[in-house]
């Protein structure tokens, strides 16, 4: 990095608000959201580099484009973690729990466990243990060490 960039990243730091915002009208030529002085230094900091330096191959910025549509399904809005390998409906997972066995039904749009219903898996496990617990990681559907 060379001195005027480092000293303008420095700046930062010390510069008031109303400087920062001055700085993202210059650089952005936009308003400034009304986000907290840390996102508008951290911003202003990748954007005076990028201005500086040169910003994302276009192979990359098309990469993470590509991988936001599959996050979002295409729609613009996350879809939700997991669903997609969501077991199907009707599905009966056993857990062992304290010398228990524990059987929660799969539903549509819920789990069932002992009659009563449930909006995940990680209340279904709570419910059992009387603690936090990922719901997928209690009942062996997912091992952090692959996929689902």
């Amino acid at each position: 990095m060379n001195d005027t960039v480092l000293a303008r990243l420095a700046a930062l730091k010390t510069t008031p608000t109303p400087g920062l915002k001055k700085q993202w009208r210059d650089l952005f030529e936009t308003e400034p959201p009304p986000y907290n002085r840390r996102f508008l230094e951290s911003r202003l900091a990748y954007r005076i580099q990028e201005l500086a330096y040169g910003g994302l191959k276009p192979t990359t910025v098309e990469r993470l484009e590509a991988l936001g549509e599959q996050i979002t399904n295409g729609k613009g809005i996350p879809s939700r973690s997991g669903e997609e390998n969501r077991p199907i409906s009707g599905t009966r997972l056993v857990r062992e729990w304290q010398g228990i066995e524990r059987c929660v039904t799969v539903r549509d749009n819920d789990y069932e466990f002992e009659g009563r219903p449930y909006k995940s898996l990680s209340a279904v496990a709570r419910a059992i243990t009387g603690t936090q617990w990922n719901g997928w990681v209690f009942f062996g559907l997912k091992n952090f060490r692959g996929r689902a």
